[in-house]
């Protein structure tokens, strides 16, 4: 996180630690808010790569599993980064860069793995005019969310008119672009510098909450976020990636783009991601990524993973989990062993098929 803009959020009563804020001093109080108001949370968990040069739509499109040339200058598309055996190393949204930054493109991923990415990504430019750029620090990244949150951002954006919050891209000056996402939910990334004011603006009539409470509606919204624990983990469509239109089938190769395709075009995808809830009398440690998930359908071996979890509102954990068909739908799934704590399958909002 920017080091001025963690100096300002503690000014104004973030509790921040390891670079994310934990709270603003009610975390359960917060999460009701998320789960039935309107909010505003810093995103310091996600990390911003670069793309620039008159290469790098095309660079990209031989990289990731999302077709980058149908990205339009008021679009995104949510996407993977696969290793060559399609297992994947990043998840991301991504979109284009605002005519006067220059030529490019814009990708937020999970910070901890932002180094990892980036260096591997060098590795494949050679000769192409393309530069990958670390700008985690010179954005500052803000979600809001609830019925108040389109108002709100309309109110602060300059150049945003009133009542124009059916856009999905929109960018406002070359300083800040604001995404509309699915749910009532907008990302909006903008320059370090400017980031107090267009806080102070949002707060005025949306709840600061916490960075988990964003992340427990990610979770709630079946939106995955590949993190270090995670890494090499899934194919795509185990973390319903071409369900969230991260997936081409169409748009030429890429890494892994052999692997995922025959996944899809025999239709053997045997793991799933799923959306879970641990009752509050389930164990008292939480579950994290990367956690393994055991069911008696399945004995001597796992039979899938946490991608995420966060607490919920009304207690215990929320969970996005990749598992095995045959245990969630016939058998008992529990949390790091056979005796562990019981998951309790919930709805998506997408079907999973």
């Amino acid at each position: 996180m920017n080091s001025a803009w963690q100096q300002w959020l503690r000014s104004a009563g973030a509790l921040v630690e390891d670079g994310v804020v934990r709270n603003f001093g009610d975390p359960q109080g917060e999460l009701e808010a998320a789960r039935s108001g309107s909010v505003l949370a810093d995103l310091s968990h996600l990390g911003v790569l670069d793309f620039t040069g008159p290469d790098s739509e095309a660079f990209l499109n031989a990289q990731l599993s999302c077709d980058v040339g149908s990205i339009g200058a008021s679009s995104s598309s949510y996407g993977g980064y696969c290793t060559p055996k399609g297992r994947m190393l990043a998840d991301f949204l991504l979109w284009r860069l605002a005519a006067g930054q220059s030529s490019g493109f814009r990708m937020l991923l999970s910070r901890g793995i932002v180094a990892t990415v980036q260096k591997r990504l060098r590795m494949y430019v050679l000769r192409s005019k393309v530069q990958v750029t670390d700008a985690s620090d010179s954005v500052a990244l803000l979600g809001i969310s609830g019925d108040a949150a389109a108002r709100a951002l309309d109110s602060v954006l300059t150049g945003l008119p009133q009542e124009t919050h059916d856009f999905e891209v929109r960018h406002c000056g070359d300083s800040s672009t604001a995404i509309s996402l699915p749910a009532g939910r907008f990302l909006i990334a903008v320059a370090a510098e400017g980031a107090s004011r267009l806080w102070a603006g949002l707060a005025a009539a949306l709840r600061p909450v916490g960075t988990p409470c964003w992340e427990w509606l990610d979770i709630r919204n079946g939106v995955p976020l590949v993190t270090a624990g995670t890494q090499e983990q899934f194919l795509p469509q185990m973390t319903n990636l071409e369900l969230i239109g991260g997936l081409s089938f169409t748009k030429g190769c890429y890494p892994g783009q052999e692997v995922v395709a025959r996944t899809h075009h025999l239709g053997k995808v045997k793991r799933r991601m799923f959306l879970a809830h641990l009752d509050p009398s389930e164990g008292r440690t939480p579950p994290a990524p990367g956690d393994e998930l055991y069911s008696e359908d399945i004995p001597g071996q796992a039979s899938g993973m946490v991608v995420n979890a966060q607490a919920a509102p009304e207690g215990g954990y929320d969970l996005l989990a990749v598992v095995h068909h045959t245990s969630r739908d016939a058998s008992t799934v529990h949390l790091r062993s056979t005796e562990g704590p019981v998951l309790r399958f919930l709805d998506l909002p997408y079907a999973v098929t």
